[in-house]
């Protein structure tokens, strides 16, 4: 691992940070200029559909870069020694909060799909029952961990 991070750390470092720009980005965008405007969509058919296609846009967007994250630092944590090294606390810290971000996307991930399929078979109410936290309550906790994430990386790098 160490002579693949050695010949390639630009490039590992660049897709587990273009990762987290995509990830956390991604939900800053929905949660702060694309669900305020779906808001003003006065027919709960058509508001819940195209909510439902937006993030399953995103979702299936992410899921590709959230594994490169995986990828690229587990590849960073063995060249490195992150684990061993005197920064262990921050960086434990940091698996710790992607971890978490991952399990709560994996959450939203699957109350979407089981949304879609109330949706398509007419049941609204049920629908909108499972993704109604994904909003206001899921996204925001990734949002923040994930900006808490890339503070700690930053830090990791020693600026």
């Amino acid at each position: 691992m160490q002579d693949l991070f050695q010949n390639y750390a630009h490039l590992i470092v660049f897709i587990h940070v273009l990762g987290a720009i995509i990830w956390i980005g991604g939900m800053i965008a929905v949660r702060v200029a694309v669900h305020p405007v779906m808001q003003s969509i006065e027919d709960p058919g058509i508001k819940l559909g195209k909510t439902l296609e937006i993030t399953a846009r995103l979702f299936n967007l992410v899921m590709i870069f959230v594994i490169l994250i995986v990828v690229t630092g587990l590849i960073m944590a063995i060249a490195l020694g992150g684990h061993q090294g005197p920064d262990k606390a921050i960086f434990i810290f940091k698996e710790i909060i992607w971890t978490v971000m991952a399990l709560n996307y994996t959450y939203m991930y699957i109350k979407r799909i089981r949304a879609q399929r109330r949706f398509n078979a007419g049941d609204l109410a049920g629908a909108k029952a499972l993704v109604a936290n994904i909003p206001n309550l899921l996204l925001p906790i990734n949002i923040a961990l994930g900006l808490v994430a890339v503070w700690l990386g930053i830090s990791l790098r020693g600026f």
